[in-house]
């Protein structure tokens, strides 16, 4: 087969830049297929609109089914491989293709970044349609380029052919591979993407920071708001011994505007996990300070569930570093719930805090008046019909949920999939609520 050069630019190679696997044993699906997901059969279907002859692939496909492709190596732009042919001599097969440019990978990661479910749908091995679709990251006809130093020049020959149904398999057990053909490693596109998320929940946190300071006065810290802590009175040390014994304890020092932070762990492997102290520690500060402020703990009521939530939602990595990720994995385990469902529970915590996780997973009948009065509200700002179930009104991607507390709570999810998660701000008017969805 004549060689062809893969359009794209070189990346350099790393650990998570190559990833090598065992040899598949013979399979193939009851119907002779070789992927069940959707991704694994977008790169068959572009390797057989590629295709020159139809003969060609149905033996690379008896190939791959017979278990003749030996180990399969990726890395970013190429997948090979040996695989066995007539001869004793197996022959090198190679399918190469485009690599995404850095502007390309700055639109998946903003579309995977932008909605909770995407980030957790790719912690689950899952790939949302809508998020592929946002960039060129499936094939397309034209977008394989084979290679094989066997003699014959078929476009693809049976071997690559081969090769290219057998990676399909790999796309089906874990879709990072793609996106390591694609240019990025897991660690590298997951290292990502917990920058990007923490950086918005800063930006988030930030803004409302200063609005809570605005709304109070003044800016913590700067003297006019409830951040600014006197100076202590200060005395020399032989005024102090000159002087007759005081005549009781100072006065109680004022409440710090916000908890400290707690030291840092030192490095020790026989030590628990520095992780859980530094979560125990800042949990103790945040609850004794709220307890002085207030005179109440804010956890005490909580359930098991409720406070997993809390604590995974005070956490702006999302499950996406390596830290968080075990953090969200034990408090799942541990209250017998997947990591997807607390990674949609934390959503719901940062849009409503309590309220928001219990509108999340818990259907009621409200009153007849604002819940009937909502549907032709949202009609008459020109807004499509929505068919209403208990508390909920849904279309085919968007739905708005009545709470308990008066207010209505955004959910949004791909057509049709009833896969919702919690978006937007809460507000007491559903057009208002609406509106907040569709600007986010």
């Amino acid at each position: 087969m004549s060689p062809h050069r893969a359009p794209g630019r070189r990346v350099p190679l790393h650990d998570d830049h190559r990833r090598a696997f065992p040899r598949l044993a013979p399979v193939a699906g009851p119907d002779g297929t070789f992927a069940a997901s959707w991704w694994g059969n977008a790169w068959v279907a572009a390797l057989e609109d590629t295709a020159l002859d139809p003969a060609r692939l149905a033996r690379g496909r008896a190939y791959a089914a017979g278990g003749r492709v030996d180990a399969i190596t990726v890395t970013p732009g190429r997948v090979v491989a040996y695989v066995h042919g007539s001869r004793a001599r197996p022959y090198r097969a190679e399918i190469r293709l485009r690599v995404l440019d850095d502007e390309g990978w700055e639109r998946f990661l903003d579309a995977a970044a932008a909605r909770p479910d995407h980030i957790a749908a790719l912690l689950d091995k899952d790939v949302p349609e809508a998020l592929a679709a946002a960039t060129e990251l499936l094939p397309g006809p034209d977008d394989l380029v084979p290679d094989c130093t066997c003699p014959d020049d078929g476009y693809p020959c049976k071997h690559a052919a081969a090769l290219c149904y057998q990676a399909a398999r790999l796309l089906d057990e874990d879709p990072f591979t793609l996106f390591l053909m694609r240019g990025r490693g897991e660690q590298e596109l997951l290292g990502a993407l917990g920058h990007r998320n923490a950086a918005r929940f800063a930006a988030e946190t930030a803004a409302g920071a200063a609005g809570a300071a605005g709304a109070a006065g003044g800016s913590p810290g700067d003297g006019t708001g409830t951040g600014a802590v006197p100076p202590l009175p200060t005395l020399p040390a032989r005024a102090a011994l000159a002087a007759p014994p005081p005549g009781g304890p100072p006065p109680p020092l004022a409440v710090p505007a916000r908890p400290g932070r707690p030291p840092t762990c030192p490095e020790d492997p026989a030590a628990p996990d520095p992780l859980a102290l530094e979560l125990l520690a800042t949990e103790a500060a945040v609850r004794a300070h709220a307890l002085l402020l207030t005179g109440r703990d804010p956890v005490a009521a909580l359930t098991p569930w409720q406070d997993a939530v809390r604590l995974a939602a005070a956490h702006p990595g999302s499950g996406l570093t390596a830290a968080t990720r075990a953090l969200y994995r034990d408090l799942a385990d541990a209250l017998h719930r997947t990591p997807v469902d607390l990674a949609r529970a934390v959503a719901a915590w940062r849009q409503g805090g309590a309220a928001g996780l219990t509108v999340l997973e818990e259907p009621w009948d409200p009153p007849a008046g604002p819940f009937d009065r909502a549907r032709p509200a949202l009609l008459a700002a020109g807004l499509p019909a929505f068919r209403p179930w208990r508390n909920h009104l849904s279309t085919r991607s968007l739905q708005l949920r009545y709470g308990r507390d008066g207010l209505w709570y955004g959910y949004e999810s791909d057509a049709d999939r009833e896969d919702w998660w919690p978006r937007g701000t809460p507000d007491a008017d559903p057009v208002g609520a609406l509106t907040t969805l569709l600007d986010v």
